[in-house]
């Protein structure tokens, strides 16, 4: 994907958001560190500027709810969660750039239960590449990439990465 595709694929993403919310007034995006964050925040910005409405966002780092935990380091660091509202009273939408396995998406829910109980959690993913380990199903996908297990998906943004593109590689 270039920049373009990946424009409108968030465009598409924030309608999507709204239409199935019916509005955007009971929505909370939450971005999982670190391409999630600046994606939650570039849907913040397309449905503030389609429905008016300026929708709280947050993050979370996901790194201490891992199953994972101890493979991916003996003493793993943390740079936090922020939550900016009361969770109970939101539909909180997890943001993320690639979904895989869904072990992320099953960490970041336990972050979000950490908080509170959320009126319900969405999940939207810029990149489905299937082989889920978990039952987990994204409720907003920008774009289906079937790929193989030894196949890399790389989202680059401009924030994280100085350019916006997806690249898929070969490992």
């Amino acid at each position: 994907m270039e920049q373009a595709q990946l424009e409108r694929s968030l465009a598409r993403i924030a309608h999507e958001i709204i239409e199935k919310n019916n509005g955007a007034e009971n929505v909370c995006l939450l971005g999982i560190k670190r391409r999630g964050i600046p994606l939650a925040n570039t849907l913040h910005d397309y449905i503030l500027n389609f429905e008016g409405v300026d929708v709280p966002v947050g993050h979370l780092d996901i790194s201490l709810y891992r199953d994972d935990l101890t493979q991916i380091s003996e003493t793993p660091r943390t740079s936090g969660c922020s939550i900016p509202v009361d969770p109970s009273k939101y539909t909180v939408i997890l943001v993320d750039d690639v979904l895989f396995t869904g072990r992320t998406a099953r960490a970041a829910i336990e972050a979000v239960f950490s908080w509170g109980r959320p009126k319900a959690i969405q999940l939207a993913v810029l990149i489905d590449r299937g082989h889920r380990e978990l039952p987990i199903r994204p409720d907003f996908i920008g774009k289906n990439i079937p790929t193989a297990r030894n196949e890399l998906v790389a989202v680059k943004l401009e924030e994280t990465d100085g350019e916006t593109a997806v690249d898929l590689y070969e490992l």
